[in-house]
């Protein structure tokens, strides 16, 4: 048998390093065994789903030294390998279940299932639905649907008894079903769920071992069920401890920055942060934690990987990064990183077209532009307020600023903007007043290039780091704050929208 697995990446956002994780470990499983490792794109989220997220993954994780032997931009014999391709599978395959009474058509409407929801919170039950069009008569079911009457197809779920499951890592795993909900499959939209998709596909695509992360576990009944329904065997199991912070908590972008794209743009080394996420699962003494892909490959054990969740020590990858700038590259490998990160044409015309209608002489081009080659700048609190901008309301308009970069869809100067105006009329302050504090919290300035453009060139994950780093300098701020400030801000989004 050939082992072959797989990493399926939702293109709706930056690339998270915990998909590189998950990619690297069945990298590294797949080639330390002989095995096929696959790329397949999970798009069927069509309102957050885009092209131009899926291309930014891919070369995300191309630049971390990947290779998929099957993929939507390499092919293979089991494509295609966009969920958004694929629709017709789903369908005949949702048909399939449907016919042999293990699925049954749902006509609940929204106003139906929240206020079951509402009843079942209330009487401190758990929350899933009630099974009400699984009973209905098989005329009626066919009546309504002949009348075009909304519906999505849910999956028939046992209420009693307790489903078994093998994980690779944690053994027999046991889950009552009657805490596992009937699943739709299939959207009214006739477009699959997650888990009726991922079935199929892994096994058309002939998946043999599915790694993934711990937070599938709860899946798992749902998806055993399915592999039961259809009669097809089911792959091994291993669910990944999920990487987490120094200090245990879960790995989020408040603590660390989370996208592949960070990394990149601080001008860490590809293969410094490919390393250091293939150390958990990779046998290494001390001092000789520099691994290549052949090392990681060779030295590979899932064994390794400990349940309690590797750490992602961003000092360690520091040291780990600074190890392969003196020791792994020459100095010209060093230059090539170098111009590789920031001093490559496409980047220094861009910032050319900025700077050079604000400087007199070339040598002034290093203070004006400075900022646009650093990590964090290292301001203090006198700094960051030095404006006309209280410090409570400034630290409420700087998360509120991350809040609305993380929601848009495209970064580009225009939108960045837009973000900066809702924030000043949010906060009741001068735009002027406002721009002044961003201008020294993304600079290290109160003026300098245009702020909006050079934004934009930063791009989203540095900026909203700073501004991060600005709001924990300024005192930070509580998590009821953070909630208080965000519905706030979106109470605004919506009166701006009725006033439309």
């Amino acid at each position: 048998m050939t082992i072959r697995t797989r990493v399926a990446p939702s293109p709706t956002g930056d690339p998270h390093v915990g998909t590189a994780y998950v990619a690297l470990m069945n990298y590294l499983f797949a080639k330390k065994n002989g095995g096929q490792f696959l790329l397949r794109i999970e798009d069927t989220d069509r309102t957050r789903s885009s092209l131009e997220s899926e291309a930014v993954i891919l070369r995300s994780l191309r630049w971390l030294g990947l290779s998929w032997d099957e993929g939507p931009d390499v092919g293979g014999p089991h494509g295609p390998y966009r969920q958004s391709d694929r629709g017709h599978i789903y369908r005949e395959h949702a048909d399939q279940l449907l016919e042999s009474g293990h699925a049954f058509r749902c006509f609940c409407t929204a106003a139906r299932l929240d206020a079951l929801r509402q009843s079942q919170r209330a009487a401190g039950l758990p929350t899933h639905y009630d099974g009400l069009c699984a009973r209905l008569p098989a005329a009626e079911v066919i009546a309504r649907v002949a009348a075009g009457e909304p519906h999505v197809v849910r999956m028939k779920v046992p209420t009693e008894g307790v489903c078994r499951f093998e994980d690779m890592a944690r053994g027999v795993i046991e889950i009552a079903w009657n805490t596992v909900d009937m699943q739709i499959l299939l959207k009214s939209d006739g477009m699959p769920t997650y888990h009726l998709a991922n079935v199929v596909d892994d096994h058309l695509m002939e998946i043999t071992h599915v790694i993934r992360g711990e937070e599938w576990i709860s899946s798992a009944p749902k998806h055993q069920l399915l592999y039961s329904y259809f009669g097809w065997g089911m792959p091994k199991l291993f669910h990944l401890p999920l990487l987490r912070n120094p200090d245990r908590s879960k790995l989020s972008k408040r603590k660390n920055p989370t996208s592949i794209l960070y990394y990149e743009r601080m001008g860490y080394l590809p293969q410094a942060l490919t390393n250091f996420l293939g150390l958990s699962a990779t046998s290494s003494s001390e001092g000789e934690e520099l691994m290549d892909s052949a090392a990681l490959i060779e030295g590979f054990d899932i064994a390794n990987i400990t349940l309690g969740g590797p750490i992602f020590d961003v000092a360690k990858l520091d040291w780990l990064n600074g190890r392969y700038l003196r020791e792994a590259l020459s100095a010209d490998a060093f230059t090539e990183a170098v111009a590789a990160w920031a001093f490559n044409p496409t980047y220094l015309n861009q910032v050319a077209e900025m700077a050079k209608t604000r400087i007199t002489r070339l040598s002034d081009l290093g203070p004006t532009a400075a900022f646009l080659f650093a990590g964090r700048l290292g301001l203090t609190a006198d700094q960051l307020g030095d404006g006309k901008v209280a410090r409570e309301s400034l630290v409420m308009a700087f998360h509120l600023s991350t809040v609305g970069f993380d929601r848009l869809p495209a970064w580009t100067s225009a939108e960045v903007e837009r973000i900066l105006r809702e924030v000043a009329t949010v906060i009741d302050v001068k735009f002027k007043d406002f721009v002044r504090h961003m201008f020294i919290a993304i600079t290290g300035r109160p003026q300098s290039l245009p702020l909006f453009q050079s934004m934009e060139l930063l791009g989203r994950d540095i900026c909203r780091e700073r501004l991060r780093e600005a709001i924990a300098t300024l005192g930070g701020a509580t998590e009821g704050q953070r909630k208080a400030w965000t519905a706030r801000w979106d109470e605004a989004a919506r009166e701006e929208v009725v006033e439309s």
